[in-house]
């Protein structure tokens, strides 16, 4: 039996005013699937994300949440379908505790999921276990990464948007970064994650997605991707 997809997307178009970003971009994320999102600054990946979490709402094309259509929602209302964004901005609430900003996005998920608790939280996050009474504007750069990532959890989603989670954080903070994703990957967690650099993905996602220009220019393995130099040349500079 073939794996449902969780999210996809066919056809979207996307402008920011009067410049066109996105050209009938069309992918899909497959149930326990974790997809990398490839490609260079500026290629469109940031907006991808935000047109499937509903924050640019599409001039044209489909976006569905397993098997329901979504395009033109709220973002509120794809969040409880069971999507989680992980801005690359990470915007936590500054100043709230460590664990108010976790109880803040507490929910269950579309079908009642309760799986993820604070004291799983705590488990999978022991960096924020010693954290969690302090403010979360007083955390570093990788620290809020990965409270945003708890955050985004907390929610239960049943498909999880990463935005660029290795941007401008120290080598130490990006290798625990990939152990987590490694490990929700191991959990049958759906991820869709955006990144620049290829080899942080590499050992964490199955699938691999290559935008250029707002278009998807190739899809195959992550292994694959890796031995095709031309691909890797011409739209990653690798």
């Amino acid at each position: 039996m073939s794996a449902r997809a969780i999210i996809d997307a066919e056809g979207l178009d996307v402008f920011y005013g009067s410049s066109q970003i996105l050209f009938a971009l069309g992918l899909s994320v497959l149930e326990g699937q974790t997809t990398a999102l490839l490609g260079r600054n500026g290629a469109g990946k940031s907006t991808t994300l935000k047109a499937l979490a509903g924050l640019v709402p599409p001039r044209r094309g489909r976006v569905r949440v397993m098997g329901i259509e979504f395009q033109g929602k709220k973002p509120h209302a794809i969040a409880r379908a069971g999507i989680g964004f992980v801005p690359e901005d990470r915007q936590v609430f500054p100043e709230h505790t460590v664990e108010d900003n976790l109880l803040i996005a507490q929910k269950r998920g579309p079908n009642g999921e309760d799986y993820w608790t604070l004291a799983r939280i705590y488990d999978m996050f022991p960096l924020l276990s010693p954290l969690k009474q302090r403010m979360a504007g007083r955390l570093s750069g990788g620290e809020q990464q990965m409270l945003t990532i708890a955050r985004t959890l907390m929610g239960n989603p049943v498909g999880l948007l990463l935005d660029e989670p290795s941007e401008g954080l120290a080598p130490v903070i990006v290798a625990r970064i990939g152990e987590l994703l490694r490990r929700l990957r191991d959990m049958g967690v759906t991820v869709l994650l955006a990144e620049q650099n290829m080899h942080f993905c590499l050992g964490i996602a199955s699938h691999a997605l290559v935008i250029d220009k707002g278009q998807i220019v190739y899809r195959d393995t992550i292994a694959a991707l890796k031995e095709n130099e031309a691909v890797k040349k011409r739209y990653l500079a690798l």
